[in-house]
C-alpha cells in the first residue's frame, strides 16, 4: 500500500516523503515529530543529526528542513534506504544526506563520533523493542558514552514499552503522544 507523510516546518515544509507500507515500517506520525522538534529546540540548527533505524526518512528530512548542518540516516532495508535517497535528490538536499545500508546495532559498533555535539534520533521497530531489548540497551549506552558534551539521543517507541526499565538511568525525559512515546537525554558536560 502506498502512502505519503508530509514535512511539518522548515525550509522544505509542505515537501511529501511517497513510500510504501510494509514489514516493520512504523513511520514517525506528524504530531510525534513535531513534538520531538519542539523538545529538541536548538539542538538541530547547525549540528549533524544521525536518523537510526530510518524508515521514510522523514525525521532526518524534517531535522534538514529545520536547519541541520547534515544528516546521516541509518536503514538496513535496501529499497527503503533507496527511497530515502531518491527523496533527498528530489528536495534538492541530497548533498546534506548521507544514507548508510546498514544494521543499526553494527553501525553503533563502528561509529566515531564527531568532536562537537550531534543529536541522534532512534525509532527503531516495535519488533526490536520487544525482542532485542539488550540489544537496544547496549547499543544506546555506547552512544551515550562516545558522543560528545551537549549531544542529545532521543528514543521513539510504543508508550507499553517501558523504557525506564530499558534505560535504567537517570536524566532522561519522557513524554507521551497518544500510542508513542519520546525518551530525551542530553550529554552534560
Amino acid at each position: 500500500m502506498r502512502a505519503q507523510l508530509r514535512i511539518v516546518a522548515g525550509t522544505l515544509r509542505g515537501r511529501r516523503l511517497n513510500y510504501i507500507v510494509e514489514g516493520g515500517l512504523r513511520p514517525t506520525p506528524d504530531m510525534v515529530r513535531q513534538a520531538l522538534f519542539s523538545i529538541l529546540g536548538n539542538a538541530v540548527p547547525g549540528r549533524i543529526f544521525f536518523d537510526l533505524f530510518a524508515g521514510t526518512g522523514a525525521v532526518g528530512f524534517e531535522a534538514l528542513s529545520r536547519g541541520a548542518s547534515s544528516v546521516e540516516f541509518v536503514e538496513r532495508d535496501p529499497r527503503t534506504a533507496a527511497a530515502i535517497i531518491k527523496h533527498g535528490q528530489a528536495f534538492g538536499v541530497a548533498d546534506l544526506a548521507r544514507v548508510h545500508k546498514a544494521d543499526v546495532y553494527r553501525w553503533i559498533e563502528r561509529w566515531r563520533a564527531p568532536a562537537e555535539p550531534v543529536t541522534i534520533f532512534l525509532g527503531p521497530p516495535f519488533s526490536d523493542l520487544e525482542n532485542r531489548p539488550e540489544a537496544l540497551l547496549l547499543g544506546l549506552a555506547d552512544l551515550q558514552q562516545k558522543a560528545a558534551s551537549g549531544s542529545v539521543l532521543a528514543l521513539q517507541s510504543e508508550k507499553t514499552f517501558v523504557a525506564d526499565h530499558l534505560l535504567g538511568q537517570q536524566g532522561w525525559d519522557h513524554r507521551h503522544y497518544g500510542r508513542n512515546q519520546l525518551a530525551i537525554w542530553v550529554k552534560e558536560s
